[in-house]
Parts: structure tokens; C-alpha cells; sequence
């Protein structure tokens, strides 16, 4: 129980420090694969999407490689 209490915290970031760093991806070229009018919006539009980005990070990642492949 208690390795069990010391693994979820790192799991926790883990998922967050992947996550920020998609954010940064996502905040440069990401948003724009995946809704063209973005890229003609300042950068203060995409900057409120970041911590959607870094929470939602697996789900933007499947939706910009299925729009890659397409």
C-alpha cells in the first residue's frame, strides 16, 4: 500500500509534464492542425487553450494525428 501511495504522485506528473510540454506544441503548431482559423487569431486566443491542452493532452494528440493522416 504504501509504494502504492509514492507511484501516484509520480504517475500524477508524469501525465502533467508530458502535458505541458504537448501544451507548448500545441500552443505553436498544434492548434492549427486541428482548426484552420486558428492560426488567423492572435496568440492570446491560443494561449487560454493551453491548460485545456495540458489536461487534455491525449485526446488533442489522437485528434491531430488522425487529421495528419487525413
Amino acid at each position: 500500500m504504501e509504494t502504492l501511495i509514492k507511484i501516484i504522485p509520480v504517475l500524477i506528473l508524469i501525465y502533467f509534464g508530458i502535458g505541458v510540454l504537448f501544451g507548448i506544441y500545441f500552443f505553436a503548431k498544434g492548434a492549427a492542425k486541428i482548426d484552420s482559423l486558428i492560426s488567423e487569431s492572435k496568440w492570446t486566443v491560443r494561449l487560454f487553450l493551453v491548460p485545456g491542452a495540458i489536461g487534455l493532452w491525449p485526446i488533442l494528440l489522437i485528434k491531430i494525428l488522425k487529421t495528419s493522416k487525413s
